[in-house]
């Protein structure tokens, strides 16, 4: 059989037949930042990736390094290798660069391509607080609509195999599902390794995951994260921390009161 025009979402065959093709064989765009720490609302970008897709196989990617304009910590200089020194004489200007970024991937959004990430509240809460630390608009503002359709491999995987046991890092739920991944905390491998984990749970869970069409997907995991913060939070709370809340939003955990203000 051969293959003609290859179209979003269909494959249009040379006899005039169209043949329907899932998300996980479609245009994807995975995205990953490494950053100076963990906390969304404060912590800044030290280098981002877009990595786009058909499927699992990778076409191009956009690479950013930033000099975040605060030191990074030792911790974070440990986990992906980028230091102070590195990031002031390399590093883009950070708004500069954060406008790119988020640019980008609304530009990719907009063309209908499904925005892959592993635990995607931090990476896309984190781009947000940026851009509103620089005054330059949220990705909501800019596409006239919430973030979507997103699919977060780290969500989908618990949703599916919940009953795992041992931990849930990209570098653990990679070799889980037989991805490579080459060079873990760099933000193109991670990108990249995420989108193929993604595929690989659509593969391995057809029902649940490759046959649920991506705006499907994208309001099913925003109750399998809810469900998870929730008894994440009640464990918590039986026992060393008794106060402990898990914020149950997703795939954007950060609220407007929760951003900083513009500099400058």
């Amino acid at each position: 059989m051969s293959v003609g025009r290859v179209m979003m979402g269909a494959v249009s065959l040379e006899d005039g037949r169209t043949h329907l093709m899932s998300w996980w064989q479609q245009p994807l765009v995975g995205f990953d930042l490494e950053t100076t720490g963990t906390d969304p609302a404060v912590d800044r970008i030290v280098t981002a990736a877009l990595v786009d897709t058909v499927g699992a196989v990778r076409v191009e990617a956009a690479n950013w390094l930033l000099d975040p304009g605060v030191p990074i910590p030792a911790e974070a200089e440990a986990i992906h290798g980028i230091g102070d020194a590195l990031a002031r004489s390399r590093g883009r200007q950070a708004k500069e660069a954060v406008e790119e970024i988020a640019a980008a991937l609304c530009a990719r959004i907009a063309d209908g391509r499904p925005v892959v990430a592993f635990n995607a509240p931090f990476d896309l809460s984190l781009l947000d607080a940026e851009l509103r630390r620089y005054g330059l608009p949220t990705l909501a503002e800019r596409l006239g609509r919430p973030v979507g359709p997103v699919l977060d491999a780290l969500v989908i995987d618990r949703a599916v195999d919940r009953y795992r046991k041992g931990s849930r890092t990209l570098q653990r739920v990679c070799e889980v599902y037989g991805v490579e991944l080459t060079d873990a905390h760099e933000a193109g491998s991670d990108a990249l390794a995420a989108v193929r984990v993604a595929v690989a749970l659509a593969g391995r869970y057809p029902a649940e995951v490759g046959e649920v069409a991506p705006a499907e997907l994208h309001a099913r995991q925003i109750g399998w994260y809810r469900e998870w913060a929730e008894g994440l939070q009640a464990w918590l709370r039986r026992g060393k921390d008794p106060l402990a809340v898990v914020d149950p939003r997703w795939p954007s955990r950060v609220s407007e009161q929760q951003l900083p203000g513009p500099t400058g």
